[in-house]
């Protein structure tokens, strides 16, 4: 039996955090059920887990799950680890696959009764912890991955970036548009809109980022969804050359 531990680099951010991911319906039936997805399954009961891929000088962090119920990004995780495994990179592609697999687990949108994506500035919250992890790991640029309900916010499939303080963020934003047709959701500046996004707050402290959203609705996902999902991380990666 493999042990993925000795190919895949991999740690525990967060331990409070933890789940089986396995319990959620709609994520365990869209996943290979792969030697390496049920390590990765494994990992995420003990808390939230952080995978790495490469070595390369240039550092990418995609992240997926702020939102439990927000289940295609979470299986676009998965299908991206697996299709890397055995691939040779242009740098370092860190994965955070699922940020509250308790979350992930019931199914609901927040963590222990807190928005994950209004937390990120606030010290000792899980966000805060991953934002501190990309400073540590000195990560080049950050995605985050979210799926929307069409009568939620923003509630259509679109990139949210800002022109200011990182000019960066709005150019990935473009890039990936362009490549797969989401639409920009572009702010003039970062964290004007919304408090304690991890998108706004590494933009704030220089670390490009943006936020990937795919339509689909809350606690549910088909293969129209996550595949788009797919698409958007790898038009991250693209825009770097890490594939």
């Amino acid at each position: 039996m493999i042990n993925f531990k000795d190919v895949v680099d991999s740690d525990i951010l967060f331990s409070d955090s933890g789940g089986f991911v396995s319990a959620n319906y709609y994520l365990f039936k869209h996943i290979s059920k792969t030697p390496f997805s049920r390590f990765v399954l494994r990992e995420a009961v003990k808390g939230t887990p952080i995978f790495r891929f490469g070595s390369g000088e240039l550092k990418l962090m995609l992240v997926s799950g702020i939102h439990g119920n927000e289940v295609p990004p979470q299986i676009a995780s998965l299908l991206l680890m697996e299709k890397l495994l055995n691939s040779n990179l242009n740098g370092t592609v860190y994965f955070i696959p699922f940020s509250s697999p308790k979350s992930i687990m019931q199914n609901v949108r927040w963590f222990n009764n807190n928005d994950l994506n209004r937390s990120s500035a606030i010290s000792g919250s899980l966000t805060n912890t991953i934002l501190k992890k990309a400073h540590e790991l000195n990560i080049n640029a950050l995605a985050d991955f979210h799926s929307t309900s069409i009568n939620s916010n923003p509630g259509r499939e679109g990139i949210f970036c800002s022109l200011k303080p990182l000019y960066k963020s709005y150019e990935i934003g473009i890039y990936i548009s362009k490549k797969i047709g989401s639409e920009v959701l572009s702010f003039d500046m970062a964290g004007s809109v919304f408090n304690g996004a991890l998108e706004d707050e590494c933009n704030l402290s220089n670390i490009p980022a943006v936020t990937c959203e795919v339509l689909s609705p809350h606690g549910y996902a088909e293969e129209e969804s996550y595949l788009r999902s797919l698409e958007q991380m790898e038009a991250f990666l693209s825009y770097f050359n890490v594939l």
